[in-house]
């Protein structure tokens, strides 16, 4: 049998493996409705996608089905590890009560509906790039239901707009997006050179955010009273963990050349050494100090603390999906789809142009496989188009409510208060901040970074 890779693209195994995909997506898609975990069919339809083009390469002595997979089996595990560690410091601050901290912080703030609509979209645009985008919406979609409860109308488009903080705020860090941690572990853009999308962000952000304001009440709500919530014993010491995870990943990948994983991990080490001492002084702590206040936490610290219960917390749904989805469009790209595409929209259409598609199309598909795919294209762009598409990608899916995992998880926390079509009305003046911020993305190059082709 030849050795070289078939073009499968116009073969029953390619036309089958894309019928496979869009029915995969389509059960992702419909998840808030069916109720079936996105994980389960796209780890099903990359088996089966595999599954028919093994079957075309039987007898292939160079085995480039089991070599392709491998390949894709490690860009997952530096994904899934990384994610896994950040995940876990993420269940961890909000055992320690971090969050809601700042949840009843902002509550008891007495804050007009409009003033608190701008201090959650400031708060997510800046919480984003270190927690990601998808924690920060869940942390701010808690003090917008706790204070509107009574105001449908203002939650429906606190909701939009901390979507779109959410989102913006986390293309300009590594940190903030899926899709902005694939572009760097790809090591296509260095850790500082994110921050040259930080005012295309803003843009990005401000204009809708203006907008809607205006359609936003001044008045004060009634807010009932809350009990106090105090972090518990090793919260601040938490976070400033977190913070030092952070300066090792991206020390290991930008002065070592090491893969950023490798620092979450060490990070994570550093939580689990904390952890062992939270546990080992628990029993001390609860007998010597009840009830003082000794900047450590207070009585209400009765549980130990589990470094492992926290991993356990990871959402694994999430994380599966991305191993489904990076072997799906893996196999695609085998067969050969990905060369199709990017002949098509990089070379004839050209990389400006394709970029701007590729956040039209995540605002419908998502970001996630849309990205994974750019990457697994193996292109050729300067700085700037990689700058560009990852700025679309992080922000195009602002546009629709299921255009982010953002977007999609606040629907199903909004008890219907936040839909598709409560979203869609204010697509009009996204997609305007969507066309600015690229505009601002392409005049910042051209005179900062180098001419943009």
């Amino acid at each position: 049998m030849d050795s070289t890779i078939m073009d499968l693209t116009s073969h029953w195994v390619g036309i089958t493996a894309i019928v496979i995909f869009v029915l995969s997506y389509s059960l992702v898609i419909a998840e808030e409705y069916l109720h079936l975990k996105k994980s389960i069919p796209v780890i099903f339809g990359a088996g089966l996608i595999w599954l028919i083009v093994a079957v075309q390469y039987v007898g292939d002595p160079n085995h480039q089905t089991e070599e392709a997979i491998k390949h894709l089996l490690i860009e997952f595990g530096e994904l899934f590890l990384f994610l896994l560690a950040a995940m876990t410091y993420v269940n961890a601050m909000n055992e320690r009560g971090v969050f809601d901290s700042l949840r009843v912080w902002l509550v008891h703030h007495k804050f007009s509906y409009r003033q608190l609509f701008w201090v959650t979209g400031v708060m997510s645009f800046f919480l984003s790039p270190i927690i990601d985008n998808l924690t920060t919406a869940l942390v701010m979609c808690a003090v917008i239901m706790a204070v509107g409860r009574d105001n449908n109308n203002f939650i429906a488009i606190g909701f939009v707009n901390i979507v779109i903080a959410a989102n913006a705020g986390g293309a300009f860090s590594p940190f903030g997006d899926i899709t902005t941690l694939m572009v760097w572990q790809t090591g296509v853009v260095d850790f500082w050179t994110f921050f040259n999308l930080f005012l295309p962000s803003v843009v990005n952000y401000i204009i809708p955010a203006f907008f809607m304001s205006l359609a936003v009440s001044k008045e004060v709500p009634a807010v009932e009273e809350e009990e106090e919530v105090v972090m518990l014993r090793g919260a601040r010491r938490i976070m400033l963990l977190f913070g030092l995870t952070i300066v090792t990943a991206v020390s290991f990948h930008s002065f070592l050349h090491i893969p950023p994983f490798l620092g979450m991990m060490v990070g994570l080490a550093y939580l689990k050494a904390f952890g062992h001492y939270l546990r080992i002084t628990h029993q001390d702590f609860i007998a010597n100090s009840p009830g003082e206040d000794m900047g450590v936490g207070e009585i209400g610290d009765t549980r130990k603390f589990d470094s492992f219960r926290e991993i356990a917390r990871a959402e694994w749904d999430t994380l599966l999906f991305f191993f489904g989805v990076i072997m799906c469009v893996g196999g695609l790209g085998f067969i050969g789809y990905l060369a199709l595409a990017s002949n098509l929209m990089y070379v004839e259409m050209g990389p400006t142009f394709a970029n701007i598609m590729v956040g039209i199309l995540s605002a419908i598909v998502d970001n996630i496989p849309v990205m994974v795919a750019v990457l697994q294209m193996d292109l050729t762009m300067d700085i700037q188009q990689w700058l560009l598409v990852t700025l679309t990608a992080g922000v195009g899916g602002s546009m629709l409510s299921i255009g982010s995992a953002a977007g999609i998880a606040l629907m199903g926390q909004s008890q219907g208060k936040y839909t598709f079509f409560g979203h869609l009305k204010w697509t009009p003046v996204i997609a305007i901040g969507y066309a600015a911020s690229i505009w601002v993305h392409m005049m910042i190059s051209d005179r900062f970074i180098g001419v943009m082709p």
